[in-house]
C-alpha cells in the first residue's frame, strides 16, 4: 500500500452555508459548502508553509503546537499561510494543530506531524547498497557525509517523499565530514542492534561496523531485490539531497508502466527525475536508465566508484567483487567481472 511522507490528519470538518439564497437563485446556484483543503506542507529557513485550495482566514488563537513553539510571525497570501516560529530543535518531531477558515465561514480542524528544521544540515550521498541480502548479510545502505554538520531531521526512503514503504529520520547529531551512516533495513530485533547516537562501537547487529553509525529500520523488511527507488530529504516535507533507481527490467518489459513492472516503482522514478535527483537518455524516466542489480549478492554490493562524480545517473556506481562489500569504509575499487 503506497504510503504518503506528509503525515496529515483530517481530525473534524465542521462547515456552515453562511446566507439562505435569495428567492429569486435557480436549484442551479451553488452555494460553497467544502472546507478549505490542504494541498502542500513544508518547513523551510521562512516558517512552516501551508497551502490551500481556496483562500484562507486564521488568526494566532487558530495555532498550536505540541512540543509548544512560540509563534512569531503569520503572513497570509490568499491561498497559503506561512507560520514563523521560535525555539525549533533540529530534527525534534512536532505537532501542528491548526484550524483553517475560508471566506464562506467553512473550517477545519488539521493534524499536522513535521520535524524541527535543521539550517546545518550536511551533504551527504547513498554511497552503497544491497537489495539480495542473505540471512546473515541482509540489505543495507551506507550513507557518506559529504560535509561536517548536524543530520537531524535527514529522512531515508524506500521510495520518495510522497510515495513509499518505508522511512527513517535520523536523529539529531553532530558529526564530521566522511563519517559513514549504515541503515540496516532488515534487522532481526534483538537487543544488540542498537542505535549508535553517541559511539560508533555499541551495536553488534549482523553487518554492524565500529567506523560507522549504525541505526535499525524498525520493523524494516528488506528492499525490493530487483527494481526500485531509493531516496534521502532533508527532512519528511523537506528538499531531496540524493536519490537513484535501480532495475533489472528494460522498456520491452512489458506494455505497462513503461516496462518498470509496477505503478508505484514508475511513479517513484518519474517523481525523482523531476526533483533533477537521476538522468534519463530521454524526455522520460526508462529502466535503461536505472543501475541495474542483477550480478549483485549479499557480499557484491553496489557501490559508487572510488572517485566518481555525482552525475545522477548509472555511470557512477559499479559492482563489487565478491565479499568486497565495504560498508563503513572507502568502497572496494575492485569490480566484479562475471
Amino acid at each position: 500500500m503506497i504510503q504518503k511522507s506528509t503525515l496529515i490528519y483530517i481530525l473534524t470538518a465542521a462547515f456552515l452555508a453562511c446566507c439562505t439564497p435569495p428567492p429569486f437563485e435557480t436549484s442551479e446556484a451553488k452555494v460553497d459548502l467544502n472546507p478549505p483543503q490542504l494541498q502542500d506542507f513544508s518547513n523551510s529557513p521562512k516558517g512552516l508553509t501551508l497551502s490551500f485550495d481556496e483562500n484562507i482566514e486564521l488568526t494566532a488563537e487558530d495555532i498550536s503546537f505540541e512540543p509548544e513553539l512560540e509563534v512569531s510571525g503569520i503572513e497570509m497570501e490568499k491561498q497559503s499561510v506561512t507560520i514563523s516560529t521560535t525555539g525549533q530543535i533540529p530534527g525534534q518531531e512536532y505537532t501542528l494543530r491548526l484550524r483553517v477558515n475560508d471566506v464562506q465561514g467553512n473550517s477545519q480542524d488539521l493534524l499536522a506531524a513535521f520535524y524541527g528544521y535543521n539550517p546545518r544540515l550536511p551533504k551527504a550521498l547513498i554511497n552503497e547498497f544491497t537489495t539480495q541480502g542473505s540471512s546473515t548479510h541482509p540489505d543495507l545502505v551506507e550513507i557518506r557525509l559529504l560535509e561536517a554538520g548536524n543530520i537531524g531531521g535527514l529522512c531515508f526512503f524506500e521510495g520518495t517523499r510522497n510515495n513509499w514503504d518505508q522511512r527513517f529520520v535520523f536523529p539529531a547529531m553532530e558529526l564530521l565530514a566522511n563519517d559513514f551512516l549504515l541503515l540496516h533495513t532488515k534487522p532481526q530485533g534483538i537487543p544488540e542492534e542498537i542505535n549508535e547516537i553517541q559511539s560508533p562501537e555499541i551495536s553488534q547487529g549482523y553487518d554492524s561496523s565500529h567506523q560507522a553509525y549504525d541505526f535499525w529500520l524498525p520493523q524494516g523488511t528488506g528492499l525490493s531485490a530487483n527494481n526500485g527507488v531509493l531516496s534521502l530529504y532533508s527532512s519528511p516535507q523537506g528538499e531531496l539531497i540524493d536519490g537513484l533507481v535501480y532495475s533489472n527490467r528494460t522498456s520491452q518489459s512489458d506494455e505497462k508502466y513503461r516496462g518498470f513492472g509496477s505503478l508505484k516503482t514508475m511513479e517513484r522514478a518519474e517523481e525523482l527525475f523531476k526533483q533533477h535527483g537521476w538522468a534519463s537518455g530521454s524526455t522520460e524516466i526508462r529502466p535503461e536508465d536505472a543501475i541495474n542489480p542483477d550480478d549483485s549478492t549479499a557480499t557484491r554490493s553496489m557501490g559508487r566508484i572510488p572517485g566518481s562524480s555525482d552525475s545522477n545517473s548509472a555511470e557512477d556506481w559499479m559492482i563489487c567483487a565478491s565479499r568486497e562489500a565495504s560498508f563503513g569504509a572507502e568502497n572496494s575499487a575492485q569490480v566484479y567481472k562475471p
